[in-house]
């Protein structure tokens, strides 16, 4: 198998940052969950309009990746993978329409829709498996976080604790066959168990497709709570240890670590359990709030503008997904040729 690295990435944020006070004007004091510390809120987030669709915030987060990787090498991948959250059409995804867009004539182009807060992995996965048996020479994956502003800002909804934690954004990577960035080893690890723990509630019972006045919302019951916080706080460092055992490292070997970043009750649990310091995981959630499968990519995109990824680094990457159906991590050795020209 040869060798994969991840080269370079890019996001886009919508708008302006919303503040919280947003929501306290509408905020139900009374509710259930109201002072769980899994919904304590960030300062700020993002929100996409109702009307920006998964393509358009794709598009833009591409045009940013070219202007660092070029357009050549952005119209010459031969693969387009994607993850949204939110699918504007049911039965299909944004990945045709964008490689359209970018005008990129690829061979592969896979829409997947699992993998949720830790689907980055699930799609830097997919690219080294046919980037490194051949099948692909470079790769542009996209992923969306979209609910923020169409979902949690509805009449009903924004009253609900959980409606302060998303926040919306698009990460875009540029992954191909190179030993520059190399791509050290990746784990995944799937529990069907769990996957009808997290989905949708409509109050009046209908489904979502059928028409009514109740409003899309998760759902959140102490209960499922409860089964979410145990999982999640276990899952990532299971996963991370896993990693770290398979390649022959320790977690004192982590320069730094990028997670989804869902709260900071999950951030502060996995340092403890992993022993890294808040200095070597990067942490936006403050800033942008839970950007579900977004936050990989925006998190380190942000981590290597502001200065905070050297050359040589080794990164790990980790997250798990929903009520803890799906869980990942990846290592990466960053860099270690130098920074690209």
């Amino acid at each position: 198998m040869r060798d994969v690295s991840l080269l370079e990435l890019a996001s886009y944020l919508p708008g302006e940052p919303v503040g919280t006070e947003y929501f306290q004007r509408y905020r139900d004091e009374d509710a259930a969950l109201a002072d769980h510390t899994m919904f304590k809120a960030p300062s700020f987030r993002h929100q996409v309009p109702r009307d920006e669709t998964p393509t358009e915030m794709m598009e833009k987060a591409a045009h940013a990746l070219a202007e660092r990787i070029g357009q050549d090498a952005l119209r010459g991948v031969d693969a387009v993978i994607t993850n949204t959250l939110l699918p504007e059409v049911p039965f299909t995804g944004p990945g045709a329409e964008v490689a359209h867009r970018l005008n990129i004539k690829a061979d592969w182009v896979i829409d997947a829709h699992n993998g949720g807060c830790a689907s980055f992995v699930h799609l830097l996965r997919l690219a080294r498996a046919l980037i490194g048996t051949g099948q692909a020479t470079s790769a542009l994956l996209l992923n969306v976080q979209n609910s923020a502003g169409p979902v949690m800002t509805q009449s009903e909804v924004r009253r609900l604790p959980e409606a302060v934690i998303p926040g919306d954004g698009c990460g875009a990577a540029f992954v191909a066959a190179s030993a520059e960035s190399p791509v050290l080893g990746i784990k995944a690890a799937n529990y069907g168990e769990f996957t009808r723990d997290c989905g949708l509630t409509l109050d009046d019972g209908r489904k979502y497709w059928e028409a009514g006045t109740s409003q899309m919302h998760v759902g959140f019951t102490p209960g499922r709570v409860k089964e979410i916080v145990e999982r999640g706080n276990r899952l990532v460092p299971e996963v991370v240890l896993r990693l770290c055992e398979e390649l022959g490292l320790k977690t004192d070997d982590i320069d730094v670590l990028i997670t989804n970043q869902p709260n900071r009750m999950f951030l502060d649990q996995w340092r403890q359990r992993l022993s890294i310091g808040p200095e070597r995981h990067l942490d936006t959630f403050d800033r942008f709030g839970n950007l579900f499968g977004a936050a990989v990519p925006i998190t380190l995109d942000h981590g290597i503008r502001e200065g905070r990824i050297k050359d040589d680094s080794l990164l790990t990457l980790a997250g798990f997904a929903h009520a803890g159906d799906f869980a990942g991590a990846a290592a990466v050795r960053w860099r270690s040729g130098g920074a690209r020209a």
